[in-house]
């Protein structure tokens, strides 16, 4: 899985809302503390606006907070929605493909990659990555491959 800088901005700018809760943060603020260009920390705070992860109040004073407590906001939803799925094969998710032969299980591996990453991202919420309470290897069972 390759995290791109958008989501790593996004995840980065979230936190750092969850962070400063209830106090409203501007975009200078996220580019100084998370050095990040200015431009880009605009944009991430307006796109995690328009996806419903935050607010955003205009003039004088006005910032951005998250739209709900950090606690209800998991990881996995946020990089699925900026980035769409988690595992995909040539544009296509796991559970549109067909192989024959030799490779015909192959799609059943990338389904469970998939579900292993939904497993780890989708328990994970701002509020524990500010506390660093995040999964430990093999705290969750492994995926079943389905054939």
């Amino acid at each position: 899985m390759h995290i791109s800088a958008k989501v790593d901005y996004a995840v980065r700018a979230l936190l750092l809302l969850a962070q400063h809760e209830p106090e409203l943060v501007t975009a200078e603020t996220l580019s100084a503390e998370q050095d990040l260009p200015r431009e880009y920390a605009e944009t991430i705070l307006t796109d995690l606006r328009k996806l419903g992860y935050v607010v955003s109040k205009r003039g004088a004073g006005g910032g951005f907070q998250l739209a709900r407590p950090a606690a209800q906001i998991l990881v996995g939803p946020v990089v699925a929605a900026l980035e769409g799925p988690f595992v995909t094969v040539r544009a296509s998710p796991p559970d549109a493909l067909a192989y024959r032969g030799v490779a015909q299980h192959l799609p059943s591996l990338w389904g469970a990659l998939d579900h292993s990453l939904h497993g780890v991202l989708d328990q994970v919420t701002l509020a524990d990555l500010l506390t660093g309470d995040l999964p430990t290897p093999g705290s969750h069972p492994p995926p079943t491959l389905v054939s």
